[in-house]
């Protein structure tokens, strides 16, 4: 059972903000969740800004093994602590998939190391070609696909050299985009997806949806380490063999 918990700020929906509301009537989280809960074995609950907490308690964070993130301009409303206590729980295995704006929200920024700036502008016409076809993440999807209109986002991207570049997108307005990237922190895995403007329908694109779905699977990890640090070994393991 992969346990995941979908985060989203919720203040376009909070703030009744109808082209929002016309694609996402029961909010992002909750069409996110919808698209997860999909795949078999997997416990999903929805996390939002303006809960307790930010909607991640320590005992949430604890029972979450990949953690989806969704925002746009309240990044700066995620308290510092609370991006520690995120890092801290990717470094020891929880996956991490943030989406379309999310490139500038806090967790990723920490543990990206970067700014993370990208140029964009509005409504643009989106193809996406996976790059990297034999990778789980990218599992039944065409070597490309239309994504239809949606925000454009541009190089040049400030990241962290992915690990594994998947899929990049082209636009209309000639602009290309590393649209799906891969970094492993610790013990934990992350993966970064541009589609999904909060008016667009990304979300009810197929492959896209796949996309998400293998992105969860591929993120879990089972063997989550319980403390970090660097412990002093005594015995060693030639003492112990010696010894024996």
């Amino acid at each position: 059972m992969i346990r995941v918990t979908i985060w989203n700020e919720n203040f376009d929906e909070r703030n009744g903000k109808k082209e929002v509301l016309a694609v996402h009537p029961n909010g992002i989280h909750n069409t996110l969740k919808e698209i997860v809960e999909e795949l078999p074995e997997v416990e999903v609950r929805t996390a939002t800004l303006d809960q307790p907490d930010c909607g991640l308690s320590d005992e949430i964070l604890d029972q979450t093994d990949v953690l989806v993130w969704w925002s746009h301009q309240c990044h700066d409303e995620v308290p510092d602590e609370l991006v520690k206590k995120i890092q801290e729980r990717i470094l020891k295995g929880m996956g991490f998939l943030p989406l379309h704006s999310s490139h500038y929200c806090k967790p990723l920024k920490a543990l990206l190391g970067t700014t993370c700036d990208l140029a964009w502008r509005d409504d643009c016409y989106e193809r996406l070609f996976c790059v990297k076809p034999g990778h789980p993440i990218a599992e039944g999807i065409p070597d490309s696909f239309e994504v239809g209109i949606d925000e454009m986002y541009s190089e040049p991207f400030d990241i962290a050299d992915p690990d594994e570049l998947i899929f990049v997108g082209w636009f209309d307005s000639g602009n290309v985009f590393r649209s799906g990237c891969t970094w492993t922190r610790g013990y934990g895995k992350i993966f970064y997806f541009q589609p999904g403007h909060e008016t667009n329908s990304s979300y009810k694109n197929p492959y896209v949806r796949k996309i998400i779905q293998n992105a969860v699977t591929w993120l879990y990890n089972p063997k989550r380490r319980e403390k970090l640090g660097s412990p002093h070994i005594d015995p060693t393991p030639e003492q112990q063999r010696q010894k024996n």
